[in-house]
């Protein structure tokens, strides 16, 4: 199973997630493919996607992710709890430092939805940090130090001893993600 996990405010709908659809359609078909659209509590997103991790270990099936922003940050949770490959996409180090910026009422564009970020919300994300990397060999992790979100060397910190690639400029949409395709699967399904 190959498990796509979409960042804070964002959605399987991103660019990121329509080109990682499109490509994995293309290319692997067979694929057991899961993009979901996580709920708007992080308590009930990493419910969801232990769910989905925790039904395809009792088929048998191999897991992989890929995770972009917040989403990294649950996959890298998810790949040192159950095991597999994760590819983290300027994966949030520590999200939970940022969410008393994002309290109160939000909006989420791509599924027109408004919704509330509560102060216990900080304490469910902080639940699911992994500080330290005991799998390094599980991770590939693409930054580019032009994103204007997170700081891309507390990543480079945090993920040092795995497998990196850092890009000058772009920005937290990863520029050119599409052509980083290729690389992507050939580190998740090697």
């Amino acid at each position: 199973m190959l498990l796509y996990i979409h960042g804070f405010n964002s959605s399987p709908l991103s660019d990121k997630g329509l080109v990682t659809a499109q490509f994995i359609a293309e290319h692997y078909p067979e694929l057991n493919f899961r993009q979901p659209q996580l709920p708007s509590t992080p308590r009930e997103s990493m419910e969801l996607l232990s769910g989905l991790v925790e039904s395809a270990l009792e088929n048998g099936e191999t897991l992989t992710y890929i995770g972009s922003s917040l989403g990294g940050y649950f996959a890298s949770y998810l790949a040192e709890k159950y095991g597999g490959r994760a590819v983290l996409v300027n994966p949030a180090v520590t999200p939970f430092e940022l969410f008393d910026d994002f309290i109160g009422q939000q909006y989420n564009p791509y599924i027109d939805e408004y919704y509330q970020v509560l102060p216990e919300h900080k304490d469910q994300v902080a639940a699911f940090n992994t500080e330290v990397i005991l799998n390094p060999d599980r991770f590939l992790v693409l930054l580019q130090s032009g994103d204007e979100v997170l700081d891309y060397r507390q990543a480079v910190q945090k993920y040092h001893c795995c497998q990196l690639l850092i890009q000058s400029g772009g920005d937290h949409s990863f520029v050119g993600y599409e052509k980083q395709m290729h690389s992507i699967c050939q580190f998740l399904f090697s």
